[in-house]
C-alpha cells in the first residue's frame, strides 16, 4: 500500500509545483506589460507636448516676420499646437496609471530631446557635432531608465493610498521636505536669494507632491473605469485639491525664474532637481524600488545621470536669445564716425554709456563738463560812465 500510494503522490504534487513556477512569469510578463505601456504613454505624451510647443513658436515667428495684422490666437497653427498640447498632457497624466512613479518622471528628456530634433528639422536651428553628441547621451540614458526602471506595482485603491500617505517613512519625508521648503522660502522673499538653485529647488519639491498626488489621482481614475469605483473615497478629493494647489504654485515659481534667468538654464537645472526629488518622493511614498536588486538600482541610477549629462549639454549648446532693443545704436547708424576709432571720442564717456537714446541724470554731473554761461547786458542807451559790457545784445525794430 505505500509502495503504491508513494507514485500516486508524486504525481498529485508534481501539477501544484507546475502550476506555481508559471504563475510568476506571468506576473513578471503583466508588470513588463504595464510598464512598457506607461513608457509609451510618457514618451508620446512628450513628444506631442514638444511638437505643439514648437508649432505655437512657429507661429509666433511666422506672425513676427510678416506683416500679417492678427494676434497669435486668431491664427490656426497656434490652435493646433494648443490641441496637441492638451493631447499630450493627457497621455502623460494617464502614463502614471500605468508605470511607477520613479519611471515616468526622468522620461521628460523625451521633451527636451524631441524639441532639439524639431528645431532642426522646421525652425533650421544650426547644430554642430557635438550637439548630437548630447542628444546620443540623452536617448542612452532614457533606454537604460526604461530598462532597468522599477518594476513594482499596486492597484491605485482608496485604502492602499491611505496606507501610504499614514506610514512613517512618508510622514518622515514630508517633514524634511516642509522643513526644506520653508527655509528656501524665507532666504528667497526676506533675504533676496534669487538664486536660480533656489527657486528651481522650490518648483522641484512642490513638483514631487504633484507628480504623488497625479499618479493617486491617474490611478483611482483608471481603476473606476476598470469596474471598482473609487471616486467616493475622501482620499480621492483630498489628491485632486493638493494636485491643482501645488501645480499652480509651481506655474508662479516657474514664472517668476524665467523673469529673471534663461530658458535654457530652467530647462537643465530644473529637470535634474525635479527628477532628483521626484524620484525620491516616489520610492518614499510608492515604494517604487521594494524588492529590486543592487544591480537594477545601479544601472537606473547610471541612467539617470548620462540623462542628466545629455540634456545638460543640450540646453548649454543652445544660443541664447538677444533681446530686442528698441533704441538705435550710435555705432550701427550709416556715417556716423565711431567712438572708439583710433581711440578719439565724439562725446565724453558718461558712465559708458554709447547708445543712441538712453537717457542719463546730469544733475550730479562734475562742473568739468557744465558749458560756460556768458552775461546778458542789455545795452542802455543815453547812460554816461557806463563801461561796456562784455557781451551785448542788441535790440532791433521791426522797421530795421
Amino acid at each position: 500500500m505505500e509502495g503504491g500510494n508513494s507514485p500516486n503522490l508524486q504525481l498529485r504534487q508534481l501539477p501544484l509545483a507546475t502550476a506555481a513556477v508559471s504563475v510568476q512569469p506571468h506576473t513578471d510578463s503583466f508588470s513588463y506589460k504595464e510598464n512598457l505601456i506607461g513608457a509609451l504613454l510618457a514618451i508620446f505624451g512628450h513628444l506631442v507636448i514638444s511638437i505643439a510647443l514648437n508649432l505655437q513658436k512657429y507661429s509666433h515667428i511666422r506672425l513676427a516676420g510678416s506683416k500679417d495684422p492678427r494676434a497669435y490666437f486668431k491664427t490656426k497653427t497656434w490652435w493646433c499646437g494648443l490641441f496637441l498640447l492638451v493631447l499630450g498632457e493627457l497621455g502623460v497624466f494617464s502614463s502614471y496609471a500605468f508605470a511607477p512613479l520613479s519611471l515616468i518622471v526622468p522620461l521628460s528628456a523625451v521633451s527636451v530631446i524631441a524639441s532639439a530634433i524639431i528645431g532642426i528639422i522646421f525652425i533650421k536651428e544650426k547644430w554642430k557635432p557635438k550637439d548630437f553628441l548630447s542628444c546620443g547621451l540623452a536617448i542612452v540614458g532614457t533606454y537604460l531608465l526604461i530598462t532597468f526602471g522599477p518594476n513594482s506595482h499596486e492597484k491605485m485603491t482608496g485604502e492602499n493610498i491611505t496606507r501610504h500617505l499614514v506610514s512613517w517613512p512618508f510622514l518622515l519625508y514630508m517633514l524634511v521636505e516642509i522643513i526644506i521648503f520653508c527655509l528656501l522660502l524665507y532666504f528667497y522673499k526676506e533675504k533676496n536669494a534669487n538664486y536660480i538653485v533656489v527657486i528651481l529647488l522650490l518648483v522641484a519639491l512642490l513638483g514631487s507632491m504633484t507628480v504623488v498626488t497625479v499618479k493617486a489621482v491617474a490611478g483611482m481614475i483608471v481603476v473606476s473605469i476598470q469596474g471598482n469605483l473609487q471616486l467616493d473615497y475622501p482620499i480621492f478629493y483630498i489628491m485632486l485639491v493638493c494636485m491643482i494647489a501645488t501645480a499652480i504654485f509651481q506655474a508662479t515659481f516657474l514664472a517668476q525664474a524665467s523673469q529673471l534667468y534663461d530658458s535654457s538654464q530652467i530647462a537643465s537645472i530644473g529637470y535634474i532637481l525635479s527628477t532628483t526629488v521626484a524620484v525620491t518622493a516616489g520610492a518614499t511614498f510608492y515604494l517604487d524600488f521594494t524588492g529590486e536588486d543592487v544591480l537594477h538600482i545601479c544601472m537606473f541610477a547610471l541612467g539617470c545621470l548620462i540623462a542628466f549629462l545629455g540634456v545638460f549639454l543640450i540646453t548649454r549648446n543652445r544660443k541664447k536669445s538677444v533681446p530686442f532693443e528698441p533704441y538705435i545704436s550710435m555705432d550701427a547708424m550709416p556715417g556716423m564716425q565711431n567712438m572708439h576709432d583710433k581711440g578719439i571720442a565724439v562725446q565724453p564717456d558718461l558712465k559708458a554709456s554709447f547708445s543712441y537714446g538712453a537717457l542719463e541724470n546730469n544733475d550730479n554731473m562734475p562742473e568739468i563738463y557744465t558749458p560756460a554761461t556768458l552775461p546778458i547786458v542789455q545795452e542802455q542807451h543815453g547812460s554816461k560812465g557806463v563801461s561796456a559790457p562784455p557781451y551785448r545784445v542788441l535790440e532791433h525794430s521791426k522797421k530795421e
